[in-house]
């Protein structure tokens, strides 16, 4: 197994051991079934806000787990083990990032179901969402590991992480909710670009903070 993998894996068992992994899952389908007892029970209208609402979800879903991505490995000393190894800071960052994203983003989509079934979402809304969901939990996955970088070894970095990502995925959102309920395909390229533009420079920026918070 080579080294990414092995990282990859290895956050991925920590993320699922104590049930950890479930929390984002078990907050996005309480945020479904709770909005419509703030909206109400017009269907009609849970349907077109619904799927903003289930944007916001998700992107909250993707912050609770950030003081577990990057801390404890600094903490324990593991990523000094890694750089003693040779590993890259980004290809550290990197590996994050996917194991940080299987650990939320399948699970999530598949919980989308139940969830746009509670906020009385049509076949083609559902549609639409899972794909601009699809296509942006990727880039929050790498917001979410930006910001732990970001945040490591500061004092309060659980509050500080919300203050960091959420105008960072304020451009995700947007266009993530935007897609739905439109017949073009302006907003769906957009959040593509976006979340391109996130997952390719986040490996660099991270590993750039990693390399500061060791030094």
């Amino acid at each position: 197994m080579s080294p990414w993998a092995a990282i990859v894996a290895r956050d991925l068992r920590a993320a699922w051991r104590g049930g950890g992994a479930l929390l984002p899952l078990v907050f996005f389908l309480l945020i479904a079934t709770l909005f419509p007892f703030a909206v109400g029970p017009d269907g009609p209208l849970l349907a077109r806000v619904g799927g903003g609402a289930l944007w916001m979800a998700a992107l909250l879903a993707a912050l609770l787990p950030i003081d577990r991505l990057i801390a404890p490995d600094a903490d324990n000393g593991v990523l000094d083990q890694y750089a003693v190894r040779g590993l890259s800071d980004e290809g550290i960052a990197a590996a994050k990032m996917l194991a940080h994203w299987l650990g939320f983003g399948p699970p999530l989509l598949i919980a989308t179901l139940p969830a746009a079934a509670l906020l009385k979402l049509d076949g083609d809304a559902l549609l639409q969402l899972l794909l601009s969901l699809a296509i942006g939990t990727p880039a929050l996955a790498a917001l979410g590991v930006l910001t732990s970088a970001l945040t490591l070894g500061l004092r309060g970095a659980g509050a500080l992480a919300g203050l960091v990502m959420l105008p960072l995925a304020v451009p995700l959102l947007i266009f993530g909710a935007g897609a739905l309920g439109g017949q073009d395909m302006g907003a769906i390229k957009l959040l593509a670009a976006a979340a391109l533009l996130l997952t390719a420079l986040t490996p660099f920026a991270a590993g750039a903070a990693l390399r500061a918070a060791r030094e």
